[in-house]
């Protein structure tokens, strides 16, 4: 019998997509109703060879393959949403979404600041000073970016999505029947959301680099690029901790804010998100033999499922 596993998953343009233990599947409402799902095998190489079981280097792996799988999941979404009958699920566009993606937001969110600090820094007499007020910098730009991207009303109906999601994964670790109903009364927030994951990354590069004193600037900004995987790999092992271990006082506090954070990137579902995230997250279950296959055939909308594609690598 397998053992308990944190099922995961990311809200798309008119869908979601859950991740499992040894597969993904994304459900997305095409412009005619109908629920349109995708299967299909996660990576070995990644999810279950040696490397994901080492703690600090798992979270890099798995963070770039989700980032691939989540930029893939998104074009996916975008082709079923406009109605286009041929679906590229993958090739160099993704990945050259993704590269684009990281250099903007490493020039963003941890050069940019540097930048801005490089106006008030000759006046800043401590090293620590410096390094702190660069990293409220950096977190008052990650806010202000997340508050500014919830104005718009596409990014709003993802949000609607996003809470769709955690609700649903709420549920059914709550052990409830997978149903609108049941589903839609479960929280907004989960611990272990990508939007409390970016916040700690925030938190942690204000206490790494405070360590780094003040070198020149060219030096400065070596580090912040350098330093992120680390940074990242230590998020990523904070929050599968603090998930493992929600129920300590402690614990709930230091993941407080992260959940206060979801309120900006989540909104309360309709029916018809939930009825999408719920038949994302039956199907997985159905392709990873967790539960029969006609207990994925109550779906209140008819749906159609692709043609699996092997794993890439």
């Amino acid at each position: 019998m397998r053992k308990p596993f944190n099922y995961g998953g990311q809200a798309v343009i008119e869908g979601v997509m859950m991740r499992g233990a040894e597969k993904m599947c994304v459900a997305v409402r095409a412009p005619d109703g109908e629920i349109v799902i995708h299967c299909e095998q996660l990576n070995p190489k990644i999810y279950s060879s040696f490397i994901a079981k080492v703690p600090f280097v798992r979270g890099l792996t798995m963070l770039w393959d989700t980032l691939g799988l989540g930029i893939r999941t998104l074009m996916f979404s975008a082709d079923i949403a406009m109605g286009e009958e041929e679906v590229e699920f993958s090739g160099p566009i993704a990945w050259g979404t993704i590269a684009v993606s990281l250099a903007l937001a490493v020039a963003v969110f941890f050069v940019g600041p540097l930048l801005l600090l490089g106006f008030v820094d000759d006046l800043i007499a401590s090293d620590f000073v410096s390094n702190l007020l660069e990293g409220v910098i950096r977190l008052a730009l990650f806010l202000g970016y997340v508050w500014a991207i919830g104005s718009i009303p596409d990014i709003q109906r993802v949000f609607g999505y996003h809470g769709a999601e955690h609700k649903t994964i709420n549920s059914y670790e709550a052990g409830d029947e997978l149903t609108v109903e049941s589903v839609g009364r479960r929280s907004l927030v989960h611990t272990r959301c990508g939007t409390a994951f970016l916040l700690v990354v925030m938190v942690i590069s204000i206490l790494v680099f405070s360590l780094l004193g003040r070198p020149p600037l060219p030096l400065r900004i070596a580090s912040r690029i350098v330093l992120i995987p680390v940074i990242a790999g230590i998020a990523y092992e904070f929050i599968k901790f603090s998930a493992a271990h929600q129920d300590h006082w402690l614990m709930r506090l230091l993941v407080a804010p992260g959940l206060w954070l979801q309120s900006f990137t989540t909104r309360q579902p309709d029916d018809t998100m939930l009825e999408v995230a719920i038949a994302a997250l039956r199907r997985l279950l159905v392709e990873e033999h967790l539960i029969a296959a006609d207990e994925a055939e109550a779906d209140t909308v008819p749906v159609m499922t692709t043609s699996p594609a092997p794993a890439e690598g």
